[in-house]
Order: C-alpha cells, then sequence, then structure tokens
C-alpha cells in the first residue's frame, strides 16, 4: 500500500470519528437537555406535593376545630359535639347553690283568692262530715299559682257640653296616648313587642300567641308597626346610648352575622357593663365599625378579638380577649401532641388570671413588681420555646418564592403571641381591664338566638328596629330594670333609661 492511499484511510477514518463525535456530542446535549427538563419536572412535582400536603395540613387542622377549641360557633358542630372540656380546675365544693347564696324561689304571701278544702277520704259520705269539718284545723297549705288572661276594653267618650257661662258648646278632650278609633292599649302593645324582640320570636308566631291566648285578631302587620313606633321613640336613647359607651374607660367591641333578606349582615356590638349599643351593616370589617359610631370616638380601652380590622384604630393600649387564645392554644396542642409550650402558655395565663383574682379579693389594686417580673420572664421563655419547635419553613426562611407565604395557624398564633404581648397581658397590669370579652360576647348572643328561633330578618329596617330596642333593653336589665317594663314605659313615652 502507498503511502499516499494510507494517508487517504487515515483521512477517512478521521472524518467518520469527527461525525461520530458530533453525533455523541448532539446525543449528550439531547440528554443533558432532558435531564434539566426532568430536573424541573422534579422540583416542580416537589413544589405541588409541598403544596398539597400543605393543604391536606390545613384541611386536617380545620377538621379538628370545633367550637371548643377554635371562633367556631356551637351551631357548627352539628351532631358530633365535641366532648365538654373545661379549663377549670375542680374545687371540692357541692354543686348547687353555695353557703351565702340568697336562692330564689316560689314565695307567696298575698292571701289566696280561693280556698279549697280537703277532707280526709273516710270521711266522704260521713254523716258527721260537716260538723267535724267546722272542727277541724288546718294540717298543711300548698298554694297553686295561676294566670287568668283577660282582655278589658275601655271606651273612651267625648263630651259635648252646651256651657252657660260661654254660651257655646265645649267638648272634652282625648288623652295624648288616645290617637285613633280603636287602639291597642300599652300592656298588648308592650306584651307584643317584649316577645317578639327579648323573646326572639318570629311576626307570625308573636301573632299566633297572641291572638289565641287574647282572642284579639292582631295581624303581623300590626306587630310589626308596634315594633316600628317603640323603636321610633328609643331613636334619642339610643344616641345617648352610644355617646356612654364612647366615653367609656372601658369597652368591649366584637360582631356577629345574621341574615337580612336572604343576604348576611353584620351586628356590630359596642358595650360596657353598664350600657349595650347595637348596629347592623352589609360589612363586618372597618365599615361597619365606623357606621356603629363608636369606635371611631372612642377613647378608652378597647377590648377585642385578634380580627384584623380592630388594629386600624390607632389605640395606645388595647385588651385582647384571651378565651379566644385559650381556645386557639388548645387548638395548637391538640395538633403538636408531641409539644408542650402551648399546655404551658394555657396554664400560665390561668395562673395569671387566678393571681389578679386573688389579689381583688384581698382589696388590692395592683399586683407587686416582682410577680409581674416572673410572669413577664415565664411569657417570654415559652414564645422563644415555641418558636424554635415551630421554625419558619425551609421556603420562607431562604426567600426562595415571591409573594406572601403560608405560615401555618400554629406559628402565627405564635407571632401573634409575640408581637401583641402587651395586650394579652393587659389584665394584668390594669385590674379595669377584664381577662377575656365574654361582656361583648353575652350582648351579642341573642342576636343569634333570634336568628336561629325566627330565622333571617324580612327586611334591614326590620333590623335595625330590633337591634334599637335591644340596645335599650340590655342597657336597662345591666341596671337591674325589667325588660317588659322598660319597653312599657318607652311605649307610654317615659322610658326608663331617664332614671338611669
Amino acid at each position: 500500500m502507498s503511502h499516499r492511499e494510507l494517508i487517504r484511510i487515515l483521512q477517512q477514518k478521521l472524518k467518520e470519528q469527527t461525525e461520530a463525535n458530533a453525533e455523541l456530542r448532539r446525543i449528550i446535549g439531547n440528554l443533558q437537555q432532558t435531564n434539566d427538563d426532568l430536573r424541573q419536572t422534579i422540583e416542580g412535582l416537589q413544589q405541588t406535593i409541598d403544596g398539597l400536603n400543605q393543604t391536606i395540613k390545613e384541611l386536617t387542622e380545620r377538621l379538628g376545630m370545633n367550637s371548643k377549641n377554635s371562633s367556631k360557633p356551637p351551631s357548627s358542630d352539628g351532631l358530633k359535639k365535641p366532648s365538654p372540656k373545661s379549663l377549670r380546675k375542680p374545687t371540692g365544693k357541692k354543686t348547687g347553690g353555695q353557703p351565702g347564696h340568697p336562692g330564689y324561689h316560689l314565695d307567696i304571701t298575698a292571701e289566696p283568692d280561693e280556698i279549697i278544702l280537703h277532707v280526709p277520704p273516710v270521711c266522704h259520705g260521713c254523716p258527721n262530715q260537716d260538723a267535724c269539718v267546722s272542727r277541724a284545723c288546718v294540717g298543711e297549705t300548698r298554694r297553686v299559682v295561676d294566670a287568668v288572661v283577660t282582655v278589658t276594653v275601655t271606651a273612651h267618650q267625648s263630651l259635648v257640653i252646651d256651657c252657660p257661662l260661654r254660651g257655646a258648646e265645649q267638648k272634652g278632650e282625648f288623652p295624648d296616648e288616645v290617637r285613633a278609633t280603636v287602639q291597642y292599649g300599652e300592656n298588648l302593645q308592650a306584651l307584643a313587642v317584649a316577645i317578639n324582640t327579648i323573646g326572639a320570636v318570629s311576626l307570625n308566631r308573636t301573632q299566633e300567641i297572641l291572638s289565641g291566648v287574647f282572642g284579639v285578631p292582631l295581624s303581623t302587620g300590626t306587630i310589626s308597626n308596634m315594633v316600628a313606633r317603640c323603636a321610633d321613640g328609643l331613636t334619642g336613647i339610643v344616641e345617648q346610648i352610644r355617646q356612654k359607651v364612647a366615653a367609656a374607660t372601658v369597652g368591649h367591641f366584637d360582631e356577629t352575622g345574621t341574615r337580612v333578606d336572604g343576604k348576611t349582615h353584620w351586628v356590630h356590638n359596642a358595650s360596657t357593663s353598664d350600657y349595650t349599643h347595637l348596629t347592623i351593616h352589609a360589612k363586618r370589617g372597618q365599615e361597619g365599625m365606623d357606621a356603629g359610631g363608636v369606635l371611631p370616638a372612642f377613647l378608652g380601652i378597647p377590648i377585642h378579638d385578634c380580627w384584623s380590622p380592630y388594629w386600624r384604630y390607632p389605640f395606645a393600649l388595647r385588651g385582647l380577649c384571651n378565651a379566644h387564645l385559650l381556645r386557639e392554644l388548645e387548638a395548637a396542642e391538640q395538633r403538636h401532641p408531641d409539644q408542650n409550650w402551648a399546655a404551658e402558655l394555657i396554664k400560665l395565663l390561668l395562673e395569671m388570671k387566678k393571681a389578679k383574682e386573688d389579689a381583688i379579693l384581698a382589696g388590692k389594686e395592683n399586683l407587686s413588681e416582682e410577680k409581674l417580673q416572673e410572669f413577664d420572664r415565664r411569657y417570654d421563655k415559652i414564645v422563644k420555646k415555641a418558636y424554635v419547635e415551630n421554625p419558619l419553613p425551609e421556603d420562607m426562611a431562604a426567600n426562595k418564592k415571591r409573594g406572601r407565604k403560608k405560615k401555618g395557624k400554629t406559628l402565627a398564633l405564635i407571632e401573634r403571641l409575640d408581637k401583641h404581648k402587651v395586650s394579652v397581658c393587659l389584665f394584668i397590669h390594669d385590674f379595669e381591664v377584664p381577662f377575656d370579652n365574654n361582656q361583648a360576647e353575652r350582648d351579642c348572643r341573642m342576636v343569634k338566638t333570634k336568628t336561629k328561633v325566627s330565622g333571617c330578618f324580612r327586611s334591614l329596617d326590620g333590623a335595625k328596629n330590633y337591634l334599637k330596642i335591644m340596645s335599650y333593653v340590655g342597657s336597662a336589665k345591666k341596671h337591674g330594670l325589667s325588660g317588659y317594663e322598660a319597653i312599657r314605659q318607652a311605649i307610654l313615652g317615659t322610658p326608663l333609661f331617664s332614671a338611669m
């Protein structure tokens, strides 16, 4: 083989090898691209898995939520009610009234309207019965108290007199409260309004009850007009209540939902231990709170839950509802049975509450500085422990993804306990600040009762009338006055609020 032919063969081999190398590089490039695509797919799937795991965790937590460990109402528990679990410790006292409790019982001291004598069974038919009864003494008396419903009709007649002194006919004038040819008296009106408002009974059932008991042909429209007239007469008083609450040192605020004409509306409560102010609005947040007219003008210490719109009001001091926090801590304890920081904080908050109650019973106005510092150190230690056991998720710590990241209920609760420590613990520094917001929740509870018993309000005006009356009645009850009597006096035009 010649030298030239050998070179040609080598060049051919080199060309083939070069082409083979190029093909290999192309294959390697494709494999690298495929590998990169698979890596991105795996990362995307991992993110999807992480998101699904987080969703599963949140849904699992939501399934475990009930009225005992969250802010959900008892009505949401359905037929599967949670087992009662109280944070109160046994006191060792027997159930029922304690020594010194005045007690309430049916004690009738007035003379009876009717007396029925009961002779021994053996005396029946005896010829000496009358003689024996005349010499008998009363061995025991039992009274039966019953009510007899009667309807009275009072006819007001205006006399026309031919006056000899004035030389003209003089006509008698009707009292101011007698305006129509036929009308219902204040007692019947007060009863109708009280059943519909205090009793939380619907208009239809109120009409059915009153018509059946009294035999008076009341219509639902008539009852609705009675409620509206009563509410109209209370406009000025409700404004006075608003001013009283706005000027209070400590105020309680809460909101609850109800249905008006098939749509959700929100009842906003602003109250103190002496006054109740209720309004309704289509919005739950700041717009509805501003419309209530109390929070924008309030200068005292508000007590509320952690609903975010409350934090938009720039109060120097505020107290948080620790009853809400206890329920959230109980839920955190159930979610993380391997962690004990939530149980420790529950124990600490209840211990702080007990220390305040004992100090008040002892006639003290504050706790010692040493005790306050001890509570402060323990609180910080528990929160620090909670952070250690519940660190930020990895993607949040590395800030890998943009946008707001989900922290989860537990970490969000820990951050609130840390950030709002002053508001959580304010009740032990200022004895006028209560441990919880139960005052507001009690004042809102009858709205839930009304919604549950009567269903939704037919109109917004009807809801406003109801809340006006309940603001007045709630305030009257806090002053030890009868709700029915308060309504009766309001119908007469002399509301009891003027005596408060």
